[in-house]
């Protein structure tokens, strides 16, 4: 079991920021379930206390796909983000973008003197370091007193650790994952006030409206 640090009580709210690493996010908590047309500020709601977080901003990091194996996919993604933009005014996005390049990867059974094949390698890029900015960003300019990490990228830790620092900012960190296999960042745990696993029973709770209210924003049918 990794350890779970505690958050102290207190009695007024802290001006709370929460960051989303997109990709970290979708692969380790909705891919594959039926919970992708999911609401960021109820789920958000749901794990912080109320009493001690006054959520004033959630910034959405993710980066436009590409569609080359799914070409509904950019559609889906689409989609889902028009519907938080409209239902939660909390929230803005953030854009990365991938990069596509030609790579040379072992064979994992080589066929008589082949070795090696290449392959199309895709990365998205750019969301770790457009998150990090931004906590610095803010921290700097003392625009939030919480900062909510939802991300289990270790390259994010120096910027924690200048965030906490510097500045003496309270920081969170939201563990993405609800497999129960993985744990989270030691990099990133070590500069951490408390520490949330999200669990899948809150996310069942937490679903966009279908369709969005005011709007003719519907879930994807195959979702």
């Amino acid at each position: 079991m990794w350890p779970l640090l505690i958050y102290s009580a207190g009695h007024m709210q802290k001006r709370t920021c929460v960051y989303v690493d997109g990709f970290n996010f979708y692969y380790g908590v909705v891919k594959d379930t039926p919970y992708k047309w999911l609401d960021f500020k109820a789920l958000f709601s749901y794990l912080l206390n109320p009493e001690q977080h006054n959520i004033q901003a959630i910034k959405y990091f993710t980066a436009i796909v590409t569609g080359k194996l799914d070409s509904d996919q950019p559609i889906r993604q689409e989609t889902y983000l028009r519907a938080i933009q409209k239902h939660i005014p909390e929230l803005s996005i953030y854009y990365g973008h991938f990069l596509s390049h030609v790579v040379s990867a072992p064979l994992a059974n080589p066929v008589g003197k082949r070795r090696f094949v290449n392959i199309i390698k895709t990365e998205e890029k750019g969301s770790d370091v457009n998150l990090a900015v931004h906590v610095l960003n803010d921290a700097s300019l003392d625009r939030y007193d919480s900062f909510v990490i939802v991300s289990n990228d270790s390259d994010l830790a120096e910027s924690l650790r200048l965030v906490k620092e510097q500045y003496n900012k309270s920081i969170g960190l939201i563990f993405p994952d609800t497999s129960g296999k993985n744990h989270p960042s030691k990099e990133l745990m070590q500069y951490a006030n408390f520490i949330k696993r999200i669990r899948k029973g809150v996310l069942s709770k937490s679903q966009l409206p279908d369709p969005i209210p005011g709007t003719s924003i519907r879930k994807p049918k195959i979702w």
